[in-house]
């Protein structure tokens, strides 16, 4: 059976969910929930994601996240990959993390409501798995973008963008009281929270608008039989990696040449190569190529030994 196409576009919004293999725990303490947190906003820098809200559950996660370059698939692929490698070997384990494929919900947050109640119902899952308390507040649980919201700007994650949500819930400012209204909001709609609302939300595809819902349709009738939005996705990816080639190369006062004329391990050639794999989703084939520094396997093997050398 063929897969089903995901639907990507710049600035599209999702909610993504994935569980663990065999509904097993993805994170065993608080270790695993902070490293997972550290892989998270690695990724956003890499693929230019930006977070409206998150929650991490014993066996499974919520994500709600915009991609401004329209590259879901790169960079859901390196998050997960990454997280999975750094979880087992931190409990020496090996094989498979997560459930097959991840589930993503493309979000109309062109209307009204849709990104507020994709959100809500991220922040909400503690209560309804019962780890929050009758008596306790919604802030209590650790694990959720939630308890962000209500921080000071500059005391959030860089990736994590609270705004449009709040604007959503008709508050104009990101300010001390406008947080407190947060709160109270939230808490109101906690004690009105019904389970058989977010239905769609669980099972279905997207949540917005019945036009949105045909415009996306139309999308993927489009692309279907096609290569789909690899191409599309890769040339974004490449976009973006050949800018941070340019921008270094015009830094070092290097012209394109002088590239093939340095040795694989020259320390600008090295610097830039760190640059492209921390804040782009190519791969150690496509950097070694691209700054004539030899195979992958060679890229990482130098790699290797600058942090060796800076450890």
């Amino acid at each position: 059976m063929a897969r089903k196409l995901r639907i990507e576009y710049p600035g599209a919004i999702y909610h993504v969910m994935n569980r663990g293999d065999r509904r097993e725990a993805i994170f065993h303490d608080d270790r695993d929930r902070e490293l997972f947190l550290t892989t998270l906003a690695e990724a956003c820098v890499k693929a230019d994601w930006q977070v409206h809200a998150y929650c991490l559950m014993g066996n499974h996660f919520h994500l709600v996240v915009e991609t401004p370059l329209g590259n879901l698939v790169a960079g859901m692929k390196w998050f997960l990959g990454t997280y999975t490698a750094r979880f087992n070997r931190r409990h020496k384990l090996f094989g498979h993390l997560f459930s097959g494929r991840y589930k993503s919900l493309v979000v109309d947050a062109a209307s009204p409501g849709y990104l507020r109640t994709v959100c809500e119902y991220a922040h909400l899952n503690p209560v309804r798995a019962k780890l929050v308390r009758p008596k306790e507040p919604l802030r209590s649980y650790r694990w959720s973008s939630y308890p962000a919201y209500l921080e000071r700007p500059g005391r959030r994650p860089a990736w994590l963008r609270v705004e449009r949500v709040l604007g959503e819930m008709g508050i104009a400012q990101d300010s001390a009281a406008g947080r407190r209204e947060f709160e109270r909001l939230m808490e109101e709609r906690r004690a009105q929270d019904d389970p058989e609302e977010y239905g769609r939300i669980r099972r279905g595809w997207c949540w917005g608008e019945e036009a949105f819902r045909k415009e996306l349709l139309a999308q993927v009738e489009e692309k279907r039989g096609a290569s789909h939005y690899g191409g599309e996705l890769q040339e974004s990816a490449t976009e973006k990696a050949e800018r941070l080639v340019r921008e270094g190369l015009a830094k070092l006062g290097w012209r394109e040449a002088a590239l093939a004329a340095r040795k694989n391990g020259d320390k600008s050639k090295l610097k830039l190569a760190v640059k492209l794999r921390a804040e782009t989703t190519m791969t150690l084939q496509w950097i070694a190529a691209r700054l004539q520094m030899g195979t992958g396997a060679s890229l990482s093997n130098l790699l290797s030994a600058r942090r060796r050398g800076q450890g």
